[in-house]
């Protein structure tokens, strides 16, 4: 059974506290599973959630800072110990080449060659590889180190309108034959095109936007997205130390989920300097700035991906 959802392993910023763990997102889809920014403890994080190292067939980083890598090295131990054999993608920036080496080699044991290397580098870089279901780009971002952002996206589909085959005369082996060809010859005669008995499927979007003030990148990248996995790291009221640090505040997120047209919007990485009681303020602020649906995370939570957003049919031919 296909699976689309985000299980939240780890929702703090810089500093764990004792209710969130640092980063560690995995979005599930459909048998891939892509992992986000491990912070450290993803590891133990995983065991919690109960997945496995097993469904991991992704590692994006979106940085070098620690909150957001220093689960890399149990990650790919354990992936190497747990004897993994499908490819792990490991994505980050290039200009942290360093780091990543440092992180891929931190101790001794016994390595895998499962892991493949994609560094990305410039203001946009995509990813289309022949065994994912989805392109993955990554789109520069504003921080005080070199960050990225990354967007999941599958291609539009179509879906068959059984009303207009029947109108047509298509039925049985042509119906396949339309599919896969773009056009067949109904029994009359007739050409039958497939844009006159389908309509299009609109591909699911996600998008991930860690530590980053606003700016192109962050606008490209959400840009009609179903999901919006944004930092909302500060209040506005400390828009300031948001714009010092190269952070966003919750207000400017639902923004940004506004002017993107993004369906569904996930605030996380909070700073450690809030208490319990102003996570409210949080998505308060978020849903001034952006009516649809918001979910504050916390760690282990599950958000399935929204249903597929409706096109609407071609008219009829």
């Amino acid at each position: 059974m296909s699976v689309r959802d985000l299980i939240v392993l780890g929702s703090a910023s810089a500093v764990p506290t004792k209710a969130r763990n640092h980063n560690g997102y995995l979005l599930r889809w459909d048998g891939q599973g892509l992992l986000f920014d491990p912070g450290e403890g993803t590891q133990r994080q995983m065991a919690h959630a109960g997945v496995a190292a097993n469904d991991v067939t992704w590692i994006c980083v979106t940085h070098f800072h620690g909150d957001h890598c220093l689960g890399v090295p149990g990650i790919v131990q354990r992936i190497a110990r747990d004897g993994v054999e499908h490819p792990v993608n490991a994505v980050f920036p290039a200009s942290g080449a360093q780091y990543w080496e440092r992180l891929r080699y931190a101790s001794a044991f016994h390595d895998t060659e499962v892991v493949r290397e994609w560094p990305v580098s410039g203001e946009r870089t995509e990813l289309d590889l022949e065994d994912a279901p989805f392109s993955l780009v990554a789109r520069r971002l504003s921080h005080p180190v070199e960050a990225y952002g990354y967007r999941v996206e599958e291609p539009d589909g179509v879906t068959m309108l059984p009303e207009r085959l029947a109108a047509k005369g298509v039925r049985g082996p042509l119906v396949r034959e339309l599919q896969e060809r773009g056009r067949v010859t109904a029994p009359d005669g007739a050409t039958v095109t497939l844009d006159e008995c389908s309509t299009r499927r609109p591909g699911q979007k996600v998008a991930f936007v860690m530590d980053t003030r606003r700016c192109d990148g962050v606008r490209d990248l959400a840009a009609g997205v179903d999901m919006l996995v944004i930092e909302s790291t500060f209040l506005d009221e400390d828009s300031p130390l948001a714009a010092r640090f190269g952070h966003l505040t919750a207000g400017q997120a639902g923004r940004v989920a506004a002017d993107a047209g993004a369906g569904h919007l996930v605030l996380t990485h909070f700073s450690e300097r809030y208490r319990a009681e102003d996570e409210h303020r949080f998505e308060d602020e978020a849903a001034a700035a952006f009516g649809g649906a918001i979910s504050l995370v916390h760690d282990l939570d599950r958000i399935p991906l929204p249903p597929r957003r409706a096109a609407k049919p071609r008219p009829p031919q």
